[in-house]
């Protein structure tokens, strides 16, 4: 097995002779086909290929290959979004009459795509605290229980997820752990190794870390026994009338059924897909992603060792900080870093926070984060807004809490501008 760093590198596609270096960028909607019995075998799923780009394209397949094996799984699909990869995830297993357990500090988008409109369709979410004990996870599931789901390092929050302490619960009843992996990414933890099923990604974040392309990414282990467990996932184990009564648990093993369902059917239907030019932009932030992230956390480190010196900031979230409540945590799951993200608030509330962030001139306020560029975000005001103060504080958004992602620059420049920063709060 080839090191991470040359996975990056060389990951997903090898060319033959003569063949392009780079993976091509195959822009086109249709493919042509002979015969109507090529194409025919196609749509019944007895050949693999390409037909519609709604469906899959070459370029993409080629970038979630890369990914797949980033993260260690059998297979993997690109989404059009973050947001498009978690709903696919969930959708996938539990629909209209089912249940699923996540963790209550996940970003203010997923919980709300779960706790309002996926609850439309008749899905119903219970949130967990992430340091909850296991009796009370435990006495979340129900018997229609079809997931649990979290994040590896949660956005805004920055707390750590015990990764295997919520696998253990998942699969004693029965069921796959989702997580979504977006701000450790694989160079710096692999939930499939402490016992995740599914991994998702907004790959607008680190993976291409320039800001460049919206993308999402979601990852089979290929280890999770969908027939053991038939009776819980009849869209995997029981006749898909809409492939001529395919099982896919049968007829793609545990390696493929479960994105092999996901692309047939849902992304048939729903049409979430990337575009080639994405994928394209996406696998060059790949290529220099294991680079990217040691950077990301060495300066994330020493702006929190600033931070949690300076005078008016009340405290500061991240799991490098031998203070941090997850610092055991991310010794464990984060051995090489964590990420670039840091939480920390100031003193004086929710006004104290808006203030300090006029006074940043290097450092910009955006709706985005984990990219080579620092900025910075007041989540109350913005990704979390949809949240009453009760439901903020479950999340582990505070009134005065800045969420800081920590770009590649100099961190001298990012602390001297920081600095200046607090240092006009009150002025």
């Amino acid at each position: 097995m080839k090191k991470i760093e040359t996975t990056c590198v060389h990951g997903g596609y090898v060319p033959g002779n003569g063949e392009p270096r780079q993976t091509p960028i195959i822009q086109s909607t249709t493919f042509k086909y002979n015969t109507s019995e090529d194409m025919a075998k196609l749509f019944d799923l007895e050949a693999s290929g390409y037909f519609y780009s709604r469906l899959q394209n070459p370029t993409c397949d080629n970038v979630a290959a890369k990914i797949a094996q980033l993260e260690g799984g059998s297979a993997a699909m690109l989404t059009s979004s973050g947001q498009a990869a978690n709903f696919f995830a969930v959708f996938n297993i539990a629909t209209c009459g089912d249940h699923v357990v996540a963790s209550s500090t996940i970003y203010g988008g997923t919980y709300n795509l779960f706790a309002v409109t996926m609850k439309k369709m008749g899905v119903e979410f219970t949130f967990v605290a992430p340091d909850c004990t296991e009796k009370e996870l435990n006495a979340a599931f129900r018997p229609n229980t079809k997931a649990v789901f979290g994040e590896t390092i949660a956005n805004p929050a920055v707390v750590v997820l015990d990764i295997e302490k919520f696998a253990k619960a998942a699969h004693a009843h029965g069921v796959p752990l989702i997580i979504d992996n977006t701000f450790a990414t694989p160079i710096n933890c692999r939930p499939i190794e402490w016992g995740a099923d599914i991994v998702t990604h907004s790959t607008t974040k680190y993976m291409d870390g320039h800001g460049a392309a919206v993308g999402g990414a979601i990852v089979d282990s290929g280890k999770f026994d969908w027939m053991a467990h038939a009776d819980k996932f009849p869209g995997l184990c029981e006749p898909d009338d809409s492939y001529h009564g395919i099982v896919y648990a049968k007829k793609f093993g545990k390696e493929g059924a479960f994105i092999t369902k996901a692309t047939a059917q849902l992304m048939r239907d729903f049409g979430a897909v990337q575009s080639p030019q994405s994928a394209f932009i996406l696998n060059l932030g790949l290529e220099s992603l294991h680079v990217r992230m040691q950077r990301h956390c060495e300066n994330a480190q020493k702006m929190a060792e600033f931070l949690q010196s300076h005078p008016n900031v009340e405290w500061v979230t991240y799991c490098g900080l031998k203070s941090d409540k997850c610092y055991d945590l991310g010794q464990k799951y984060l051995k090489n870093g964590s990420c670039g993200v840091l939480s920390f608030g100031v003193k004086g509330g929710r006004k104290a926070a808006e203030e300090v962030m006029k006074h940043f001139s290097l450092i910009p306020i955006e709706t985005h984060v984990a990219d080579a560029r620092s900025c910075c975000l007041h989540p109350a005001s913005a990704t979390h807004r949809q949240m009453n103060d009760e439901e903020l504080v479950r999340a582990g958004v505070r009134p005065e809490l800045i969420r800081l992602s920590v770009g590649i620059e100099n961190i001298d420049d990012l602390i001297a501008d920081v600095k200046q920063a607090l240092d006009a709060l009150g002025k």
